[in-house]
């Protein structure tokens, strides 16, 4: 049974285990103000609460997927106090990046249009990333005098390289779908239109997935650089408790039975 909560700028649903979190700021390209930001965080903390979610779906109403921080917004605190103006990074920025990697069940991202600045960083906080065909990537950041926020300089090195990300930072420029493909920033590339469905059936597709085994896999993956034996140290525990999972002990049973698996998440 579909569930929907719905902000002025964020809305939320939850079916059959996804939780689809929705940007809702089309006539301003969803940028980020206070509202979206504090909105988006509690949709995305609700996450961590709720046992029957087992995908996050995130997608963003409109032509363009999010162009970043609301700048007409930026001004006014620039004005009211340039010391405290930039305090979004940790007051905001932080704590949603933070709550979007806390996730434990796999997310899927869909993005059309412009994915820009801390949109951009939201976006690489995700697990899975469909790219519509004429989207597009920018840092944005050193265009108006600023570093990186939301993750991007951790981000972008680990997928990327230095060289690559510093490009990316310093310069700016846009990095269209195709190139994001190749590059790895996005999981796949569809026609603009299919991105939702796209991005839906994934999620659909995870939620009814080994959520304990994605979760593993998850922090096999995000795990520091500790080299090849601390590697396999990490898999070979999370092997042996996974063996010890109802969803592994049934789906082996279903495999040896040319049964398809049924997982329940434990």
């Amino acid at each position: 049974m579909e569930q929907v909560m719905t902000t002025e700028t964020v809305t939320t649903s939850v079916d059959d285990g996804v939780l689809t979190v929705t940007l809702a700021r089309p006539g301003a390209h969803n940028a980020l103000d206070r509202s979206t930001k504090t909105a988006l965080r509690a949709a995305l903390e609700s996450a961590a609460d709720d046992d029957s979610v087992r995908a996050l779906l995130l997608l963003a109403d409109g032509k363009n997927f999010c162009v970043g921080q609301d700048l007409a917004e930026h001004v006014s605190a620039l004005e009211a106090s340039p010391a405290s103006a930039m305090d979004t990074v940790v007051d905001d920025y932080n704590p949603l990046v933070r709550a979007l990697t806390a996730i434990d069940v796999p997310v899927v991202v869909g993005i059309q249009g412009a994915c820009v600045g801390a949109g951009f960083g939201i976006a690489l906080a995700g697990d899975i990333r469909v790219a519509g065909e004429s989207s597009s990537f920018a840092t944005a950041f050193a265009g108006i005098g600023l570093a990186a926020d939301s993750g991007l300089s951790y981000q972008l090195v680990r997928l990327l390289g230095p060289s690559r990300a510093t490009g990316l930072l310093m310069l700016g420029d846009r990095v269209p779908a195709a190139q994001a493909l190749d590059w790895g920033l996005v999981h796949r590339v569809v026609e603009d239109d299919a991105v939702r469905a796209t991005a839906t059936e994934l999620a659909n597709r995870l939620a009814s997935g080994p959520t304990a085994a994605f979760r593993e896999i998850t922090r096999l993956v995000h795990a520091p650089d500790t080299g090849l034996d601390d590697a396999l140290d990490r898999e070979a525990a999370a092997q042996r408790m996974l063996g010890q999972t109802t969803d592994h002990r049934a789906a082996v049973e279903a495999f040896l039975a040319k049964e398809k698996p049924r997982f329940v998440g434990h």
